[in-house]
């Protein structure tokens, strides 16, 4: 079998995994320890992000002719990648966020949504909270208005309640008065009459 045709397989599961992708970033990951490897594999994966390492001349042959070409540039040296199809922002994101504790993990650089990104570019990506925090977030923006009126009425409506209460009491001991004069006004008519 010839070097092209077992070369081909590869070429085709990268082209495979960024075909329709959000997001794909090439990462430096020389200087990492397997620990660290293991865990950064893991983050990935829990994020749903594919993260492969392969050879520099099998991505080209990959990225070739497609909106990933861009990312030729900076296929030197041992090269990974990070592939995600949903969150356009969590390779980047968690890469970064990886990176504080193992400084020796770098972003080369990066297509998002089409636009390729150097490595500054890739850092201002991973700035950009995830859509699900987005979404809490608008959430909590919409709902803070609601809750604050709720708050507001609900404080007009025990202090009317409160007022209403005692203008009420005042009320109830004036009905009661006039029912107890009128039994002793009866008797004292009844006593004139009887003489």
């Amino acid at each position: 079998m010839a070097k092209v045709e077992l070369k081909q397989p590869i070429i085709q599961e990268i082209s495979d995994n960024v075909k329709d992708a959000a997001s794909v970033v090439i990462v430096d990951y020389r200087g990492l320890t397997v620990i660290e490897d293991t865990q950064l594999r893991r983050d990935m994966r829990e994020a749903n992000v594919v993260y492969k390492v392969y050879k520099n001349t099998m991505m080209n042959f990959a990225f070739k002719d497609t909106e990933f070409e861009p990312l030729t540039e900076v296929l030197a040296g041992p090269s990974a990648i990070a592939i995600s199809k949903d969150d356009a922002t969590a390779p980047a994101r968690i890469i970064a966020k990886f990176a504080k504790t193992a400084p020796a993990l770098e972003i080369k650089a990066g297509v998002v949504e089409g636009t390729y990104y150097d490595a500054e570019g890739m850092k201002a990506i991973a700035a950009v909270p995830s859509r699900e925090e987005l979404l809490s977030k608008l959430l909590g923006s919409l709902q803070s208005p609601i809750t604050n009126l709720a708050r507001v009425l609900n404080q007009i409506a025990e202090q009317g309640g409160g007022e209403a209460a005692a203008e009420a009491a005042p009320a109830a001991e004036e009905s009661e008065a006039p029912a107890e004069e009128a039994p002793a006004e009866e008797a004292t008519e009844t006593k004139a009459e009887e003489e």
